[in-house]
């Protein structure tokens, strides 16, 4: 990393992250006692100050760094402003910013709306823009737990991911491989200090403690190399599916039956992990090694965003893994010409420590037109 072609970029991505994260533990620790700090879009899907707070900081940071580099992010600013909430959000911002005195609402509101593409459309051609997740496991974040939710940041640069960020605040960083999924989802009794994850491209994916602040001179110190598992056995593999699907909606389940017991995981059986909210902490478990595979079924009326993947992709393909549709090509980030806002990978997204790949694609080109 002390040489990474993109080391200012990887550098700006870290500090921006950790400041985010540190937002979203502000925020959530306020959030039960707050009253206006738990706010609900249009589609039902809650969201927080903490969303809009850390889309605006990382907008505002990464557009003063790095200026003619869009944004594309999840977040646009047309609930704040209908509920008089850009003050909240200004609050929370400012704290974290670099810049502080010289923010106001406006600044906040513009920001957010950059992320949202509102004066900016990209072409057919290669293109070179930041993706952001504020928040990936929204849900998980609101609950009472320390359920696993993670900010994402990635650079596309000329249609290449050449660098991904995740904090997760909630990382149990002392999982034990006998502990039960149930335990890992409510936090069990282990070290909760949390973890951020980088990857760029040649360099591979590193993992420190989130809470192991450095000054810039020392960056790239105390990491420690991330790889995937090594099992080639689907028997033997952990599975990460999304949380509004099941495993019986999967193609795999015609050949394989699931449990989430770690300890009775029987003939014709697959260790399925319950582990957390949206889909960029699954990419973690399966970069990191703690699980083997991650599918996504795309159904027709599914709409799969880039920021819940593209970040996470990166992560995995520098651990060693591999990351497909289910036909097995390569995820296309240009899809979506105008926005490169949805991903329409066939069939769905799969996830892999790679040795398993090619194997769970024949189980779901053997029995996807069927289930």
């Amino acid at each position: 990393m002390q040489n990474a072609k993109y080391r200012k970029e990887l550098e700006a991505a870290i500090d921006v992250v950790q400041r985010a994260c540190r937002i979203c533990v502000d925020v959530k620790s306020s959030l039960l006692s707050a009253d206006g700090q738990v706010l609900e879009k249009n589609d039902q899907t809650p969201v927080t100050v903490a969303d809009f707070g850390v889309q605006a900081l990382v907008s505002l940071e990464l557009g003063n760094l790095f200026p003619s580099i869009p944004l594309v992010a999840e977040e646009d600013s047309t609930f704040l402003r209908a509920n008089n909430l850009a003050h909240s959000v200004l609050t929370v911002v400012t704290e974290k910013s670099s810049s502080p005195n010289e923010l106001t609402q406006d600044d906040v509101l513009e920001a957010i709306d950059r992320g949202a593409n509102v004066a900016f459309a990209f072409g057919s051609k290669p293109a070179t823009y930041w993706v952001l997740d504020p928040i990936d496991g929204t849900r998980g974040f609101l609950r009472g737990n320390d359920v696993l939710y993670v900010v994402g940041l990635a650079l596309v640069v000329e249609g290449e991911i050449v660098l991904g960020v995740m904090g997760c605040p909630n990382w149990h960083r002392d999982l034990s491989e006998e502990s039960n999924s149930e335990d890992l989802e409510r936090g069990g009794v282990w070290s909760r200090s949390g973890a951020i994850m980088i990857a760029h491209a040649g360099s591979g994916t590193w993992t420190r403690r989130l809470s192991d602040i450095q000054s810039p001179s020392k960056m790239f110190h105390n990491w420690t190399r991330c790889f995937v598992d090594e099992y080639s056995l689907v028997r033997e593999a952990r599975f990460c599916i999304p949380d509004s699907q099941t495993w019986e909606s999967l193609p795999p389940s015609t050949s394989l039956q699931a449990t989430t017991n770690a300890d009775q995981v029987g003939n014709g059986q697959i260790l399925l992990l319950r582990t957390c909210c949206g889909s960029l902490c699954k990419y973690f478990m399966v970069a990191s090694g703690r699980a083997s595979v991650f599918i996504l079924r795309a159904r027709s009326q599914t709409i799969i965003k880039t920021w819940d993947h593209a970040i996470g992709m990166i992560c995995v393909h520098e651990a060693g893994g591999k990351v497909t549709d289910w036909k097995g090509n390569d995820i296309d980030l240009a899809a979506d010409q105008a926005g490169r806002r949805i991903l329409s990978p066939s069939g769905g997204v799969l996830v892999s420590n790679g040795h398993l790949h090619d194997l769970i694609i024949e189980m779901t080109a053997s029995t996807s037109s069927i289930v």
